[in-house]
């Protein structure tokens, strides 16, 4: 008897311990997650819960660009029910769903989320909003950038005069499996480069390429009637400009990994995955 009881004493902590820890539901977890980035609040932000319900406890947190099928999937293979995702869920930057009542894609898709009872929060405002940003972060780690970043503005990078050809080259080898879309002289000398990830907009990206210092810009993505046009009319002036598109996915998606590992300094008791989308497109 003796031995049960001691027993108990020793398990009952332990047991205890478990609950409360398993006791984080999803809006608690998000208040602490944006209490985390040392942001004041955005006003009208889209970093909201677009599906599930925020009373949900939390078993496991997958982070990911896009929550896509696959990566909702994996993400129940891993017990994993509070997915951080980067960018809209349906398709549109708020998550509007009016026009996809009878759709068949969306649909299925939110039928797979209710069923296993799973959370989306949207991490986008708030974490280019950590100090540096998160987002940037994570891209400067993957293209091993770090000891080029120009004092004072984590976006502008400074390197050893190249050319844009062999500049192009070593950028193959981060995104093997993907092609890039460049405007500019394949002989240009640079040593400037600005990174302007996602579909940051045209005005952002020119505001980078009006820049003396900056001879390049890395870019995720625009519609091909505005930047595009933009720098072809540039180097047809005879401007040291350039270009390159290398897709809002590939221009942000290892900010999500870096989200992980930023997640694992302040929650300690719930298990945390990266999960990669990676491209939605293939090349031919």
């Amino acid at each position: 008897m003796k031995i049960v009881f001691s027993l108990i004493v020793w398990i009952l902590p332990t047991l205890l311990m478990g609950q409360n820890e398993s006791s984080l539901n999803a809006g608690q977890l998000i208040e602490t997650i944006i209490k985390n980035t040392g942001s004041a609040p955005v006003p009208n932000t889209v970093d909201v819960i677009k599906e599930g319900s925020s009373e949900i406890k939390v078993t496991g947190i997958v982070t990911c660009m896009f929550a896509t099928m696959e990566v909702l999937k994996k993400a129940v293979e891993k017990n994993c029910n509070l997915i951080i995702v980067h960018e809209p869920l349906y398709y549109n930057h708020l998550d509007k769903t009016e026009k996809f009542q009878n759709d068949s894609v969306y649909l299925m898709k939110k039928k797979y989320i209710d069923d296993h009872h799973l959370v989306i929060w949207r991490f986008h405002d708030y974490i280019h909003r950590i100090q540096p940003d998160g987002i940037m972060s994570g891209m400067v780690d993957k293209l091993r950038w770090e000891k080029n970043i120009v004092e004072g503005n984590p976006y502008k990078f400074s390197f050893p005069q190249i050319t844009l050809r062999a500049f192009l080259e070593n950028l193959k080898k981060t995104f093997p499996r993907n092609t890039f879309n460049v405007v500019g002289d394949p002989s240009l000398e640079l040593s400037g480069v600005m990174l302007v990830p996602g579909a940051s907009g045209t005005d952002a990206q020119i505001h980078a390429l009006n820049d003396n210092s900056i001879q390049v810009v890395v870019a995720g993505e625009v519609p091909q009637w505005e930047t595009y046009e933009y720098v072809r009319d540039a180097v047809a002036q005879g401007r040291k400009k350039a270009i390159i598109f290398i897709g809002h996915i590939n221009s942000e998606e290892s900010g999500m990994n870096y989200c992980a590992e930023w997640l694992r300094k302040f929650i300690k008791d719930i298990p945390i995955n990266y999960v990669e989308c990676g491209s939605s497109y293939w090349t031919f």
